[in-house]
């Protein structure tokens, strides 16, 4: 017996659907905002990454497999940081995919305010902002 199944989303629908439910931020606002104070980048680049390009200074690093139980801020493996659902997280990654998905699932958790960086780190090299090896 074979059974119907509906077509299921690929990954470019999924992202379009996820993006819609929050506001991204470009490099800019996302430095601003973390020099103000007012938001917390978190840079989800896999080791590899991070040691070829460099890091985002003031950025809290948290691999992505670990990002939901760093963040929660019910969660017993919280970061300090994690200190309540109003905190603004822009999540970074690369090029501004994985960071997509993964504000959607901080979304999920109760952080209304998180989003991603239109363009990831690639995008915040290229705006000149500050990176350290």
């Amino acid at each position: 017996m074979v059974s119907e199944k509906r077509p299921t989303a690929g990954i470019d629908e999924l992202l379009e659907r996820v993006r819609r439910g929050y506001e991204r931020v470009e490099a800019r606002e996302a430095y601003g905002a973390a020099r103000s104070g007012e938001a917390l980048l978190v840079d989800i680049r896999y080791a590899a990454l991070r040691d070829r390009d460099g890091l985002i200074p003031g950025a809290l690093v948290i691999e992505r497999n670990e990002l939901e139980w760093r963040l929660d801020p019910r969660g017993s493996h919280r970061v300090p940081e994690a200190t309540g659902h109003d905190l603004r997280v822009v999540v970074i990654c690369n090029e501004g995919y994985a960071s997509s998905l993964a504000a959607a699932s901080l979304h999920q958790l109760g952080l209304h305010r998180a989003t991603d960086l239109v363009g990831g780190f690639q995008a915040w090299r290229a705006a000149g902002l500050p990176v350290v090896s």
